[in-house]
């Protein structure tokens, strides 16, 4: 796989998870209503400290052992399970996603930047998906360019983290919520459909 199929594959396995609500999402929202587009673009920052920090130790952990053909068959299929349990997941968490947006009690903060850290660190739907979906990609980002390939797979995804959590504060502030509308619950089930692609890819690549 080359450096920009590599990029599209990344971009495209990775809006799923930047663009589903989740607790991070959520906690945006409800400060995002507050303070707008800077709280978002602080909540950027927080995810990105912890997640950056998680992806160099899962490369630094694989790099020692990717070389072994066991490891690489348990990444793959691992992985590609992982995207189509995901995939299969976001489309009905799509078809029955429900109009508005859902109010978090009781945030320990209002430090965007802080819950940022918090909601992304205590999200076990995050933690897991690095853990298992994500490998694949940080394994094919070593092959490609070692540590300057997991640098450029980060730099593909992170963007639409910034994007989607500045974009949905400042629609907050504004009285606007994308959660629940036909265009957005449609946009969700596409990507579910692109996860499961994307997971029997990886399957059939490991099994191969």
């Amino acid at each position: 796989m080359n450096v920009f199929a590599f990029t599209v594959t990344v971009v495209f396995v990775t809006a799923s998870g930047a663009l589903a609500p989740g607790p991070t999402f959520f906690a945006n929202i409800t400060e995002g209503a507050k303070s707008g587009a800077k709280s978002g673009l602080a909540f950027s920052v927080g995810h990105t400290i912890l997640e950056f920090t998680l992806v160099m130790l899962l490369a630094v952990t694989l790099r020692t052992v990717s070389n072994q053909s066991l490891i690489k068959l348990i990444v793959g299929v691992a992985g590609g399970a992982a995207l189509l349990g995901f995939g299969f997941f976001q489309i009905r968490q799509g078809a029955t996603l429900k109009q508005g947006v859902q109010k978090k009690e009781n945030i320990p903060s209002r430090n965007p930047l802080l819950l940022g850290l918090i909601f992304t660190g205590l999200n076990p739907y995050f933690i897991i998906w690095w853990l298992t979906a994500g490998m694949p990609l940080i394994e094919n980002a070593l092959a490609i360019a070692s540590f300057a390939g997991v640098f450029i797979m980060y730099a593909s995804r992170v963007w639409m983290d910034y994007t989607w959590l500045t974009s949905t504060a400042y629609l907050a502030k504004r009285g606007t919520y994308l959660t629940g509308r036909k265009g957005y619950k449609m946009f969700m089930i596409t990507f579910g459909l692109i996860l499961v692609f994307f997971g029997l890819y990886f399957l059939l690549a490991a099994l191969s």
